[in-house]
């Protein structure tokens, strides 16, 4: 299928499906007039790539994973055994990130609702983050 049925099957932008494709994420077969020819296969991987960006991986790591994941119903399952052990270190990563946002969310929280006057509480709290 050309790059207009792509788009109509996955519901994704043809500037993200090339990105995709410079990330090393999607692999199209090229006509010799350089069109991209794209298979089942790539909805299916198209749609693999929105679920791993929606959970928060880079396309460096999904470039990784990819190869490593197989649908099982509405899952995407793993199939390698060492791919567990990055997937939570990349949990972890998110984690952390998440906290941080909740503590910068804190401090813009105390600047947005003023202490009483003469009140440090904001100053304290930009001093130990």
């Amino acid at each position: 299928m050309r790059m207009k049925e792509m788009v109509r099957r996955t519901g994704v932008h043809e500037r993200l499906l090339r990105y995709y494709e410079q990330q090393g994420l999607l692999t199209p077969d090229r006509l010799p007039s350089g069109y991209r020819i794209y298979g089942e296969s790539d909805v299916e991987t198209v749609r693999r790539i929105r679920c791993l960006l929606a959970a928060g991986l880079p396309t460096a790591l999904i470039a990784q994973v990819l190869p490593c994941i197989r649908a099982d119903d509405e899952h995407l399952v793993p199939t390698c055994p060492d791919l567990l052990a990055q997937l939570r270190r990349e949990g972890e990563r998110i984690t952390r990130n998440i906290e941080d946002l909740q503590a910068s969310r804190a401090i813009l929280d105390t600047i947005i609702t003023p202490a009483p006057s003469g009140s440090t509480e904001t100053l304290r709290a930009c001093a130990s983050s």
